[in-house]
């Protein structure tokens, strides 16, 4: 199949997720629904593309955003949701939460990472100031909630027995990651850099005086020098998944370090050194990166979190790998999700990969939760593989 017809299937899927609001839902048939996390990283994905999506999710996340305390449903002033299940019977479904939900420890810096974005693309003033109380707010979450320990690393701890106990992109209602909390998962720490940094680029057009800019500057620049020193593993010549609540580092080889190159967190030197690990055989597959190396003692080349590949998962890699110069690898994710694209004719949320083949979970896969275990089926269609793929061969 060629560029051009896969993109105009793409641009279809992703109509399909469109809301009558103009953001889009996370997938169907599963969580079709508004999603922080993946919402804000699907109109990422299009804002070269259709930059209203962006815009729209701001808006709406904005509205939504935290302004209390409240255990139940894990909102704290600032913070951007993790979901809102708007329907009656689903929120019924899950009697324990409150929603909007926001247990998410990344919604928040992706929405200022992609409020940025959108002000690069489109110049939109007008928006940005009506929304800037609310980057504000975002940055200010970062700093008194985000950071508690005031360690300098933005944390997460579940508030609600009943919520999820893991609050990354690798989430889950039980501790499958076997990492004690507070846990400062790695990719969180170059979210909450570029965060920070896009408030100071911001700050330049809305900010009314220098002492918003000022904090900020300070916070990313302790972030980056305690970061290093804290997250890098010699022995692999690589990163650690996390810090648990102890400041002990969790060994594990993981896709989440492919996140750093997203900011300046790391130096170049070091840039280096992760990039070949990524693409180490353990690691990378002819359709992308695994979740888990293959070395890790939890490998599960079918397992949701630990094995498996996820395309958005690749693309933030790939955007990264582009950002900072390594254009050849970026081009080897590129065609990698091609691949897998031709073999299934869709690009579903994830798949396995085993001895070199694609696999696709139809039978589902094993999700740890807390209430009874469901086996959850991938999505045939998740906006942020539909729009990652479609932003990586755009193009074309």
């Amino acid at each position: 199949m060629r560029n051009k017809e896969i993109k105009n299937k793409l641009l279809l899927e992703i109509n399909k997720l469109k809301t009558p609001e103009g953001y889009l839902m996370a997938g169907y048939p599963n969580y079709s629904t508004l999603f922080g996390r993946d919402s804000l990283i699907s109109s990422w994905q299009m804002i070269e593309i259709d930059s209203e999506i962006a815009k729209n999710t701001l808006r709406i996340l904005s509205k939504y955003q935290g302004k209390i305390i409240n255990s139940k449903s894990e909102e704290e002033p600032g913070k951007i949701l993790h979901e809102y299940r708007f329907k009656r019977e689903e929120q019924l479904g899950l009697p324990h939460w409150k929603f909007p939900y926001f247990g998410s420890v990344d919604s928040t810096p992706l929405f200022i990472i992609v409020a940025g974005e959108y002000f690069k693309k489109t110049n939109d003033k007008d928006f940005l100031l009506e929304i800037w109380d609310n980057i504000a707010a975002a940055l200010n979450w970062l700093l008194v909630y985000g950071d508690s320990d005031k360690d300098n690393f933005i944390e997460y701890e579940m508030k609600n027995s009943y919520g999820l106990f893991h609050q990354g992109w690798r989430d889950a209602f039980e501790d499958h990651l076997k990492i004690i909390p507070p846990v400062a998962i790695i990719e969180a720490q170059s979210y909450a850099y570029a965060a920070y940094n896009t408030g100071i680029e911001l700050s330049e057009h809305f900010s009314k005086d220098s002492s918003l800019k000022n904090l900020w500057t300070e916070k990313a620049e302790t972030l980056q020098k305690a970061f290093q020193k804290a997250f890098w593993w010699e022995e692999e010549s690589y990163y650690y998944l996390a810090l648990d609540g102890s400041k002990n580092p969790r060994k594990s080889v993981s896709s989440n370090s492919g996140h750093l190159l997203l900011s300046d967190i790391i130096s170049e030197e070091f840039k280096e050194k992760l990039v070949k690990r990524l693409f180490m055989d353990d690691l990378f597959t002819p359709y992308g990166i695994r979740t888990v190396s293959e070395k890790d003692p939890d490998f599960d080349y079918s397992s949701y979190h630990l094995g498996s590949v996820w395309p958005h998962d690749n693309w933030l890699i790939y955007y990264g790998l582009r950002k900072s110069g390594f254009l050849k690898e970026a081009k080897q994710i590129k065609q990698a999700l091609l691949s897998a694209y031709q073999e299934l004719n869709y690009i579903p949320e994830l798949f396995a990969v085993k001895d070199d083949k694609i696999i696709f979970l139809s039978e589902g896969v094993r999700h740890p939760r807390k209430r009874p275990v469901n086996i959850i089926k991938p999505n045939k269609l998740q906006a942020w593989s539909v729009c990652g793929l479609l932003n990586m061969i755009w193009e074309d």
